[in-house]
């Protein structure tokens, strides 16, 4: 049996920071509105996926100690990709000096969960060392004079290295689900921009959530109680609020930093991840229950015991 663990994590973020009283000035909102409704202070916007996605993964290597010629693939978990064709990830594969296979994956934002428990599959079958990339610009797919959309999206990118041990590992379990039928409550035609049916995903992302983090949960044998911190998808703090307070976990044990980073889509996990560990908020035997929704709809949670 061969298990994982992550031994590396970076992130990179656009240097342009808009904060909510620049946003004030084209539309027709307000510090006040937007924190009210969404947590948010500011976010970061500008860069490309490959590029955000590239530096982020060279700090995560950096961080394990490893060296581009030692990990044998590479996973991009984005939903906006540099180009139609070819998939943005064998560019990033090419930027950080490695061979070995590379390839897109787009389940929104749940993309990050989704892409490590792909990782931990590829590994179980042989695979060596493994970077794993959430990264995103959801700034070029958005309309910034719709006021609903513009307030909440932003650009960034998160990355880990994760590794074969021998053993069952880090990853305790895993649940994830999706429902095309629901397509039309989040979506981006080709050449469009990003809708959002806000009242109805809010409905429904609390509700998935909370299913799919207490399967996970039940999954590796634990209750609310056993989860040292909960690193969820940072959507909106009112669905954190939401599914902290119906999952019974206090929110002084949850990573939150959607004030400071808006939503980044695939990005916004490994991002509220490495803020977390860098801030001295994750420690060897600690369990994180990380759990993110997103557009398809698609949703996933994942329960870790952390040894890095």
């Amino acid at each position: 049996m061969r298990g994982i663990t992550i031994t590396g994590w970076g992130i990179a973020v656009p240097d342009k920071v808009v904060t909510n009283d620049d946003l004030s000035v084209t539309l027709d909102t307000s510090d006040e509105w937007i924190v009210e409704r969404t947590g948010i202070k500011e976010r970061h916007i500008g860069g490309t996926t490959s590029g955000l996605a590239i530096e982020a993964a060279q700090a995560a290597l950096a961080c394990a100690g490893r060296t581009a010629d030692q990990v044998d693939n590479l996973v991009l978990a984005t939903t906006t990709p540099d180009c139609v064709v070819p998939g943005t990830a064998p560019t990033v594969q090419h930027g950080i000096g490695m061979r070995g296979g590379a390839f897109d994956l787009n389940a929104a934002c749940s993309g990050f969960v989704y892409g490590l428990i792909t990782v931990a599959g590829l590994i179980a079958v042989g695979s060596g060392p493994v970077v794993l990339v959430g990264s995103e610009t959801l700034s070029r797919i958005t309309d910034m004079d719709d006021r609903k959309i513009a307030v909440i999206v932003a650009d960034g990118a998160g990355a880990v290295v994760v590794e074969p041990v021998d053993g069952p590992g880090d990853l305790l379990s895993w649940n994830m689900n999706s429902d095309g039928s629901l397509k039309h409550l989040l979506k981006c035609e080709h050449g469009g921009t990003l809708f959002m049916d806000g009242k109805e995903v809010f409905r429904r992302a609390v509700r998935v959530v909370v299913e799919s983090a207490e399967r996970a949960m039940s999954d590796a044998g634990m209750s609310a109680d056993d989860i040292t911190l909960l690193v969820p998808h940072q959507a909106n703090l009112r669905i954190i609020q939401a599914a902290c307070q119906r999952l019974g976990i206090p929110e002084e044990r949850t990573a939150v930093v959607i004030d400071r980073y808006g939503n980044t889509s695939s990005a916004s996990i490994p991002l509220a991840l490495h803020d977390s560990i860098t801030c001295g908020r994750v420690h060897d035997g600690d369990n994180l229950l990380l759990t993110g929704f997103g557009g398809g709809m698609t949703w996933a949670s994942a329960v870790l015991r952390w040894s890095a």
